[in-house]
């Protein structure tokens, strides 16, 4: 009975979850009927009470429960449906924030897609040599402060007025954004700033790569003759 269970829960749930991707966009439109909004907050908790049961559903069915309630996937499943359940009855404005939280019921679509478990198994086998590059990544980003601070502080102290303030340059400009709301004007500052981009286009491709290898590995294992 179980296993029939399951075959029936997986397919609904990815069904909700892509129902659910169109009520959040819907609620932010401004100027509909009264009876629009209504409807969507009935559709909001019709869709956590389901959330809720699949909940309920999966702690019955493991093995060993308190292995699930403390997963990754325990957690998250737990996280995706409490928020729009407490906030309705506390009534505090403070507390709509929370209601972000069921952002998170989204990323339940990754549990029944093969490609994406693919991708997380090859995070998992990658993780020393990414937390190595996040390391060295934020090393760079500090010294990129640093040094950003020093060639452009005096020449504007308003926007570089201490290294702190520097950080947000360094994250746009390491990424390569380059919103251009804080720019060098100095020769150094100009100067500094194009190596420290060249240095940020390594920063995007590294991971691209360490990743890629993973996935290959991960497939590869994956093959019948693998």
């Amino acid at each position: 009975m179980k296993a029939t269970v399951g075959r029936y829960v997986e397919p609904f749930s990815l069904w909700l979850i892509g129902a659910y991707v169109l009520f959040i966009p819907l609620e932010t439109l401004p100027g509909l009927p009264a009876w629009v909004y209504g409807a969507l907050a009935v559709a909001d908790l019709a869709a956590t009470l389901c959330f809720a049961a699949e909940y309920c559903m999966r702690i019955w069915v493991a093995e060993r429960k308190r292995d699930y309630l403390l997963s990754f996937w325990g957690v998250l499943d737990f996280v995706a449906i409490w928020p729009s359940l407490l906030v309705p009855f506390i009534g505090l404005e403070e507390l709509r924030s929370l209601r972000l939280l069921r952002l998170i019921r989204i990323t339940k679509a990754v549990r029944y897609s093969r490609a994406a478990r693919r991708f997380l198994e090859a995070l998992r086998e990658s993780k020393e040599e990414m937390t190595i590059f996040a390391g060295a990544a934020g090393l760079l980003l500090y010294l990129a402060s640093v040094g950003i601070y020093y060639f452009e502080h005096e020449a504007q102290p308003e926007a570089f007025k201490s290294i702190f303030h520097s950080w947000w340059w360094s994250v746009a400009t390491l990424t390569t954004v380059g919103y251009g709301d804080i720019y060098p004007v100095t020769t150094g500052g100009r100067i500094f700033t194009g190596l420290i981009v060249f240095l940020g286009l390594a920063i995007v491709a590294t991971p691209t790569g360490i990743i890629a290898t993973a996935l290959s590995e991960v497939r590869k294992r994956e093959r019948p003759d693998g």
